[in-house]
Parts: C-alpha cells; structure tokens; sequence
C-alpha cells in the first residue's frame, strides 16, 4: 500500500512503502535467492562468529577489551534467559540461547547502520527458519525424554480438571503448543522489524525531502521535525531490537524447557 501525503508545492510527497522490502537479486540474471538480506544475513553470521572468537578464544583471568564485552552478554543471557526457565539445565543450553540472542540482535541492529539500513528479520523467511528450529527441538525433546503418548498427556493433562471439559481443554491446549506457538515466535519478530524500519523510512524520507529536496519556509518546520524524529526514532527502535532479541531468546528457553519437561 502506498500512502500519499499532498502538500501545497507542485510536488508531491510519496511515503515509502511496501517497496522497501521487495529487494532485486544482487546480480542481473543471477540466482534469485542471493539479495541484500541474504549477505546482511551472512554478514550478521561472520560478525557474530568473529565477536565470540576475539571474546572468548583466548580468556584472560581479568577480562578486557572484548571479553569483557562477551561476558557481559553471556551473563546476561545465563542469568535472564537460561536461568529463569531452564534451572538445572540452562548451563547445557547456553551454547545455544546465546547464538540464538547473539544473532538475532546482530540482524536487527542492521537496519540502523549506515549504509546497511535494512533488519534482515522484516523479512518473514529468516525469523521463521529461526523460529522452526526452536520448534523441532521442542518436539524432538519432548518425544526422546517422555515419548509421542507421555510428551501429548503432558500437554494435556490439568489437575483437578474434570474428564468432560478435556473435549473442550485439549484442543485448544494442543493447537496452543503445537501451532500457536511457532506462529507467535516469529511473528512478534518480524512484524516489530518490519513496522520500526517503515517507520525509520518514513520520518526520514520526510526530513530529506523538506529539508534538501524541496526547502521552502513553511516545509522547513516540518523537515525539520522529520529529521527530529528520525533521530528519536532511531534511539527507540534500537531499544526495540535489543527487547526483541531477548523475548526470542526468552521464547526458545522456554519452549526447549516445555520440552524437557514434557508440559505446556
């Protein structure tokens, strides 16, 4: 959908649109899967693997420099995420909440650099793969230590509900762990990067627009708010990007202890 904006000038203010996220193949007559998210994606990869290596590859007794980065952010993730939902278990799948946090907000805060600018989660392929993964493991746990019959009485079971109301309970608890979840997982992701990149695109295509393109005295007030709110916008969406990576980190703990535990 394209919203259009009229203004007094012979001109007329476009407001970016859907079209920010159709994105062209890298090269003409190339592969149709290699685009910019796609190297954003693998980008992410690298900086991620490279932030953990010159963290962690040669740990000093004192940390410094970037260790001291890394262990800031494995503790975090140990004492906010694994922790809380795991218990006994977090320290075994820390290797993995980690990675997962790691890369997630390494692949939102791209669509605040410079150049970059694009939060390789608007685009719905990538938290759902993320997000499928997370789903198997759940499953796979969940049927190893408690079988398909134990893992689904797990789920279903609720103590002191009465026989007749589980025709009513477990259906809905079923489709609650074994759909709802994996469409709320990825969804609560992409649907925040997608919104807060529009909205970055937005105010700031306003700024330039009022300010370089078409100055005049009464669209300079408004260019200027423009370049305001690109300014506030862009402190916000990065506490945004932080929040959602720790909510997937948070969501797949929890889903990996629903299960080791054989419950919802």
């Amino acid at each position: 959908m394209r919203t259009t904006i009229l203004i007094t000038s012979p001109d007329t203010f476009q407001a970016p649109g859907l079209e920010l996220f159709d994105v062209a193949p890298i090269f003409p007559g190339g592969p149709q899967w290699l685009t910019k998210p796609v190297l954003i994606a693998l980008l992410g990869s690298v900086i991620v693997i490279g932030l953990v290596w010159a963290a962690f590859a040669r740990p000093k007794l004192v940390p410094r420099g970037w260790q001291g980065v890394g262990e800031l952010a494995y503790v975090f993730v140990r004492e906010q995420v694994a922790r809380p939902t795991l218990g006994k278990d977090a320290d075994r799948w820390m290797g993995f909440l980690f990675s997962v946090f790691l890369i997630v907000l390494v692949w939102n805060l791209m669509g605040v650099i410079p150049v970059i600018q694009f939060p390789v989660a608007a685009r719905i392929s990538f938290p759902l793969v993320l997000a499928i993964s997370v789903y198997v493991l759940k499953l796979y746990l969940g049927v190893r230590h408690h079988g398909v019959v134990g893992y689904l009485k797990g789920i279903v079971h609720l103590p002191g509900l009465p026989g007749w109301a589980y025709a009513l309970y477990a259906p809905l608890i079923l489709a609650e762990v074994f759909i709802n979840s994996l469409f709320t997982h990825f969804v609560r992701l992409f649907a925040n990067m997608f919104a807060g990149h529009l909205i970055l695109a937005f105010f700031s295509s306003v700024g330039f627009w009022f300010v370089f393109e078409r100055l005049s005295p009464l669209g300079l007030g408004v260019g200027v708010v423009g370049v305001l709110m690109t300014i506030l916008m862009t402190a916000f969406e990065m506490f945004i990007q932080f929040l959602q990576a720790f909510l997937f980190a948070m969501l797949a703990a929890m889903f990996i202890a629903s299960g080791l535990e054989g419950s919802h």
